[in-house]
């Protein structure tokens, strides 16, 4: 799948209707994220056990080499943990890209956005929480399983949560790459560290891990850089920020 600047492996930038990239009320575009899953190839989906486990994770994936990482709202203390993150840096520099996942409502979208989330991530269909995101032209990964409902997430904003992936496996998202060719596809929910290979082989642009990182920091680098896409230059990567 070749590497385009925008994420799309088309180079097309999702926005609104009018062809202009959706931007987050912090600065975000949906390409400039979409760019950084593609380059990052995982995405720490994180479920922990308080804000306080949350934000130590966060900080330890950042170090590792991480730029985008999932935050959800089954962890005590979401919130909180989100702002507390969402400031911080990775280890280049850049920016930390903190979404929020598991968002399914109206109250949490807007308290994800309130909080400084960059993006907002669903397990499935969610037409409020779309219509939170359009409002305040925020991006959001809408979650699908069905061919239906993954390309009506992909028309919305060009991209779409595969869920829970492992019961189609690759082989499903290989056949979803062949008639969604320019769509940003995360599949998440039941897959491995040692099976990210074969994911990304299948098609999908990132994929969602949501356990089985390893906690030593060596190792969750070399998790990082196995996965990650070749460095472009670093004009490219100014460009990022």
């Amino acid at each position: 799948m070749p590497d385009h600047p925008s994420g799309h492996p088309s180079g097309h930038r999702s926005g609104d209707r009018s062809g202009h990239p959706s931007d987050h009320p912090h600065g975000l575009p949906s390409g400039r994220l979409y760019a950084a899953l593609a380059a990052q190839r995982v995405l720490p989906v994180l479920r922990d056990a308080d804000a306080d486990e949350a934000v130590r994770h966060t900080t330890a994936l950042l170090a590792a080499g991480c730029r985008a990482v999932e935050l959800t709202t089954s962890t005590p203390g979401w919130a909180a943990a989100v702002t507390r993150t969402a400031p911080l840096s990775d280890v280049h520099g850049r920016p930390a890209l903190i979404g929020v996942g598991t968002v399914t409502t109206t109250a949490q979208a807007e308290t994800a956005l309130d909080a400084g989330a960059a993006f907002l991530i669903s397990p499935y269909p969610a037409p409020e929480v779309r219509a939170v995101a359009v409002r305040r032209e925020a991006v959001f990964i809408e979650g699908g399983f069905t061919p239906g409902e993954i390309a009506a997430a992909v028309r919305a904003a060009g991209a779409a949560k595969v869920f829970p992936a492992h019961v189609g496996g690759p082989g499903f998202v290989r056949s979803l790459r062949a008639v969604l060719p320019g769509a940003v596809l995360v599949p998440t929910g039941g897959i491995r560290p040692a099976e990210v290979p074969d994911w990304l082989a299948a098609g999908a642009t990132a994929v969602g891990i949501g356990g089985g990182l390893p906690s030593d920091p060596g190792e969750l680098a070399a998790v990082f850089a196995g996965a990650a896409t070749p460095c472009r230059g670093s004009s490219d990567t100014a460009a990022e920020r």
